[in-house]
């Protein structure tokens, strides 16, 4: 099978290039050649272009003649209807979307795929807008398209993200012997996958007949409390350091981008329901256990320096003094 693939370089979509590869598909990808950390196999062909220049990006992929397609950046609506210009005669386009479409104001816990949507970041609007396209030309015409909604997807590209930041900074302070900081009290549930675990699912909804226009969580089942996430880290690195929290409201009103991920998403609590995903793709099940997948990461972030410098992020070092101060002023009361 050919497949196009809208991206290919990313966090996910160089682990499904991978598993299409391994299948023995012929795979193209369309980016702007601008970011790659891993290179993608000589098997693969690049075509490197910007897809708002619609028409340009519409015709070529409608004459490279795919019989499925990816879309792995896909951000808007308007993105989902050059989806369905540029893809008419896929037999399966499959869109990455994001969890981040029910926003926050969950009244039950765990979400399943048929919660009322309330996304409040632009990036959840985006990503619904485009899904609702994509559903709507499912519902009228019978488009071949799935919906998978990705949590938080680790691996080596993104690192292992912190609670309350949006890159991987935590590791160096663990490494540096620095108190390790999570928003509120860090036993806030959340669910991490590991990359290769979600490309075998963007792999197996290609041609799963039971997934045709649906929509699903890709998730594992049960979750993972943020302070359990941050103990593997530290435990992995061999170090120990206290896990202090810092409470969500102040980290709101220091805002800026440093804090947006705890101040949107990572500071609730937040749980989606795998079932229907592990029920039409049988074969799937998260195969890459949290330590392995987590000693993996580490170890390749280590050889490649990828690791952010925890002194250049002073804010941190400050709040750990205040957190640690009030630790104290508590122990003495007590």
């Amino acid at each position: 099978m050919k497949v196009m693939i809208v991206g290919g370089t990313g966090n996910i979509s160089t682990s499904i290039v991978e598993a299409l590869l391994v299948q023995g598909h012929e795979v193209v990808c369309f980016n702007r050649g601008q970011t790659s950390a891993e290179p993608l196999s000589a098997q693969v062909r690049q075509l490197h272009g910007d897809r708002r220049n619609r028409a340009s990006f519409e015709e070529q992929m409608r004459s490279e003649k795919p019989d499925a397609a990816i879309d792995m950046v896909g951000f808007t609506a308007e993105d989902a209807e050059s989806d369905l210009r540029a893809f008419p005669a896929v037999e399966r386009l499959v869109f990455c979307s994001t969890t981040c479409v029910y926003g926050v104001e969950a009244t039950r816990l765990p979400l399943a795929e048929d919660a009322p949507p309330h996304p409040f970041t632009g990036y959840g609007q985006g990503k619904l807008a485009a899904e609702r396209v994509l559903r709507a030309a499912w519902f009228q015409a019978g488009y071949p398209v799935t919906i998978l909604r990705p949590s938080s997807t680790y691996g080596n590209q993104v690192g292992l993200i912190g609670s309350i930041g949006q890159n991987s900074v935590w590791l160096d302070r663990v490494k540096k012997g620095k108190p390790v900081l999570v928003c509120g009290s860090g036993n806030n549930p959340h669910q991490f996958l590991h990359v290769r675990d979600a490309a075998a699912a963007f792999v197996g909804a290609l041609q799963a007949p039971a997934c045709l226009g649906q929509v699903y969580n890709l998730v594992g089942p049960g979750f993972t409390e943020w302070n359990t996430w941050h103990r593997t880290g530290i435990e992995l690195l061999g170090r120990q350091v206290p896990i202090l929290g810092v409470p969500l409201d102040l980290l709101q009103a220091l805002g800026g981008q440093r804090f947006g991920y705890a101040c949107e998403i990572f500071g609730y609590n937040i749980y989606y329901d795998g079932s229907r995903l592990a029920r039409d793709l049988p074969g799937w099940r998260p195969l890459v256990p949290l330590a392995e997948g987590m000693r993996e990461v580490i170890a390749w972030s280590e050889r490649h320096g990828t690791i952010p410098d925890s002194d250049a992020y002073p804010l941190e070092d400050r709040l750990a003094q205040a957190m640690l101060a009030l630790r104290n002023i508590k122990e003495q009361e007590n």
